[in-house]
Parts: structure tokens; C-alpha cells; sequence
């Protein structure tokens, strides 16, 4: 049935959100159930700046929309896969009334199972290649529905829903640190995201990530995940016997804002669920040896100052997050990162570090030549692997999702098809 309209059936009306991607310092790794993405234990994240790291999403509906159609990062993709359609239908069955007097539109509960939309998603950060940009991109697609929809679902409940699109996805929902309740519901409806503290909570924390390749990773998560649910004995101990214990723990080091024991067990569990993909049969290889070097260093250095400094960690992919205790630490960190992994001759240091520049400064580097004077860091003797890192993003946690003003709309208000995304 058509939505009732005060003058003809041109309309479009459309909403922009803009989400954060999280960074899981207790990580989630196995379903229990591969339709409804219920996992297997518990897990924790930081949500991280989305001035850094973030997706934009923008969502339309007219009566004049012949199908559900989606562009990402200016490509048009099929709505066809059971993922997208799951969320899609969740949020259309709670949509409610909407009435917007200025455009003469009203829209009725029951007409959203009969109007089409159009989604136009960008990341700031590359696809697949192990940023969660799929939590980001889930996350935000829910977020901005259940905004244009009217749904009157908390953050939490819309959680539940975002995580059928991708499980860390509910995750994204809110800022700061967030747990994921694995639940006990055989339906899925106590599996969602909490908020643990906000992004004000623990501010004096720097994060840097190494983006070691920004190519699609071998093994996808999905797969990745069902090998190793269907072959790995490690996998049941850390989700029964592991997991549950490191929760409480680290629960308790965000709210006391530990860093010493934050670190211990953000890196510990990075390693674990490493050791769980070499578990797998056949075995899956996330990181490479830059990967492998990063975390010699903060071994390393952490070791030497007799606490830890700096937290790393690993998702599906050789990326690596460090998170300083605060920021001259970051500072630190930053110059034996550069000195390490110097860029290649040519790069241009404004596309080497992204993100907060102002880090930069701090560490003394104006221009690509000054990274040539920084001391070489005892912890790997001098070595240098130039290249080996494609670019540093300096970031720190931020806030959950909000909705960003008509003028970002990434599709044409009158059309509802896509800008350019030059």
C-alpha cells in the first residue's frame, strides 16, 4: 500500500547518520548460531573516534523507488544477501508513523512494507581489511533506518538488530566502551550491546594504528570463524573456561581506568585468539612479520619500564591497534613506530599519518627527513623496515552514532540517487 501524500508521489525523504567502528579488546570469535550471529562468549571494544574511522550512511525512501537499492563508497552492491535482508526487515516491522509537515509527507506504519529505499554508504578507512568497517557500515545502516523509520527501540535493542547485519556491529552503536552480551536466547533477543563507560570515562588514552595492508584479507571472518567453531578444541576452552573470567576482569580495569591490567589482558586475548585461528583446521594466518615485529617492540618496551606502556591488538587481519596509557606515551610510541617502519622514499607525510596530526609535533616531526634524526629504539636495535607499514592513523575512543546535517546527504535530495563521491 502507498504511503498518503498531500501532493503527488515525488517525494523523497532521507536521513545521514554517521557511525564509529570498534576495536574488540576482548575479542568475539565463533557463532553458536550462523543465521542469527549469536556468539559463543562475551566480548568488550573501544569505540574509536569517528573523525578518525568512521562510516556515513545515507537512507531514503519515496513511493517513486521501484527497489531496495544500495551504493558503497560510490559502487552500486546487491541487497540480496540474507544479512542486509535481515536487517531490513527487523526495522521495517517496527517502523511507526511519520508526518513531515514542511514536505506534505505522512507516512503510516503499515505502508513501510511497501516502500522501497536507497542507501548510500562511505568508509573513511578501507573495506575489509580489518577496521571492522562491516560493524561500522552495519551499525550505521540500522542506525540511520530506525531514524527515517521513527522506530522507537533503544540503542540496545537496535543493537540486536545490527548485529544480524555483522556481529561486531552492535557494538558500534554506542560510544566509549561497550560489552556484547552473548545472551542465552535461542532467538537472539538478549544478545546485544551495553554501554560499560562513555568516551569521557578514560580520555587520557592515545590509540595508533599500524595499517600493515589495507588489501581484502585471505580468509574472511565468516569463514574464518565457522572452521574454527567446527574444528578447534581451543576455541570451546577459551569460550567456557577463558573468556567469562577475562570479562569480569577487564569490566573492572575500565572502570578503574588499570591500565596495567587492561593492557595485560587486551594483549593476552589479542594472542589467544591468534593462537585459536592457528588452532583451526586448516590453520588461518591473520598477521604477517610486521605484525609480528610491532608486537616484539611493545613486548619489548613494556618490559623494560617494568609496567606495561602500551596495549596491542590484532582482529582478523595484520592491522595493529596500540593503545597508549596516555598521550607523551603516544609520543613515544609514535617516534619508534616512525623510526621502524619509516615510509618509502616518495610518501608524503601528511598521507602517512592520518588522523590526529597534532601527535606528530609532539614527536618532533615536521617533515618526512626528520624521522632520520630520531633515536633508534633499543628494543629492536636499530633495525629499519622501510615500506613494511603502509600509514599510521592517530586516534583515541570517541563517541557512538549521531545524525549529521541535510547538507552531508550522500544522495540527491530530489532524486534520492547517488552525488558524485569525488
Amino acid at each position: 500500500m502507498a504511503a498518503v501524500v498531500d501532493e503527488s508521489q515525488k517525494w523523497v525523504l532521507m536521513v545521514t547518520a554517521q557511525t564509529p567502528t570498534n576495536i574488540a579488546v576482548i575479542k568475539y570469535w565463533g557463532k553458536r548460531d550462523e543465521k542469527l550471529i549469536l556468539p559463543v562468549n562475551d566480548s568488550i571494544s573501544v569505540t574509536l573516534d569517528p573523525g578518525h574511522l568512521c562510516t556515513t550512511t545515507t537512507v531514503s525512501v519515496s513511493p517513486s523507488f521501484t527497489q531496495d537499492r544500495m551504493w558503497l563508497n560510490g559502487q552500486e552492491i546487491s541487497l540480496s544477501g540474507g544479512r542486509f535482508q535481515s536487517c531490513l526487515r527487523e526495522i521495517r516491522s517496527r517502523g511507526c508513523d511519520v508526518h513531515d509537515k514542511e514536505k506534505g509527507i505522512k507516512i503510516n506504519k503499515k505502508d513501510w512494507d511497501g516502500l522501497h529505499v536507497h542507501i548510500a554508504s562511505f568508509n573513511n578507512f578501507p573495506t575489509a581489511a580489518g577496521l571492522a568497517s562491516s560493524a561500522a557500515g552495519f551499525a550505521c545502516l540500522v542506525f540511520a533506518l530506525g531514524k527515517l523509520m521513527n522506530v522507537k527501540e533503544d540503542q540496545s535493542q537496535l543493537s540486536a538488530i545490527a548485529r544480524q547485519g555483522s556481529g561486531s556491529a552492535c557494538r558500534s552503536l554506542y560510544g566509549g566502551f561497550v560489552k556484547w552480551i552473548m545472551g542465552k536466547d535461542d532467538k537472539g533477543t538478549d544478545s546485544l550491546a551495553v554501554q560499560l563507560a562513555d568516551e569521557k570515562h578514560w580520555d587520557e588514552l592515545v590509540i595508533i594504528i599500524a595499517v600493515v595492508s589495507s588489501r581484502q584479507k585471505e580468509t574472511s571472518s565468516t569463514t574464518g570463524m565457522r572452521d574454527t567453531v567446527e574444528t578447534s578444541l581451543l576455541l570451546q576452552h577459551r569460550a567456557k573456561e577463558v573468556v567469562p573470567k577475562r570479562i569480569l576482569k577487564m569490566e573492572e580495569a575500565i572502570r578503574n581506568r588499570d591500565f596495567a591490567s587492561f593492557a595485560q589482558l587486551t594483549c593476552t586475548d589479542s594472542n589467544q585468539f591468534h593462537a585459536v585461528c592457528l588452532d583451526t583446521c586448516p590453520p588461518i594466518f591473520y598477521m604477517n612479520d610486521t605484525s609480528h615485529r610491532i608486537i616484539s617492540l611493545v613486548e619489548k618496551w613494556n618490559c623494560s619500564e617494568g609496567t606495561p606502556q602500551v596495549a596491542y591488538t590484532f582482529d582478523a587481519g595484520p592491522n595493529a591497534v596500540m593503545i597508549a596509557r596516555d598521550r607523551k606515551t603516544a609520543t613515544l610510541l609514535l617516534q619508534k613506530l616512525l623510526y621502524t617502519f619509516p615510509p618509502n622514499s616518495d610518501a608524503d607525510l601528511n598521507s602517512f599519518v592520518l588522523g590526529d596530526k597534532s601527535i606528530l609535533k609532539d614527536a618532533g616531526i615536521n617533515a618526512p627527513e626528520d624521522i632520520a634524526t630520531l633515536p633508534p629504539p633499543p628494543e629492536i636495535k636499530g633495525q629499519q623496515f622501510k615500506g613494511d607499514v603502509s600509514y599510521f592513523i592517530c586516534t583515541r575512543p570517541g563517541r557512538g552514532p549521531v545524525v549529521l546535517s541535510d547538507e552531508t546527504h550522500l544522495l540527491n535530495p530530489e532524486t534520492g540517487l547517488p552525488n558524485s563521491f569525488e
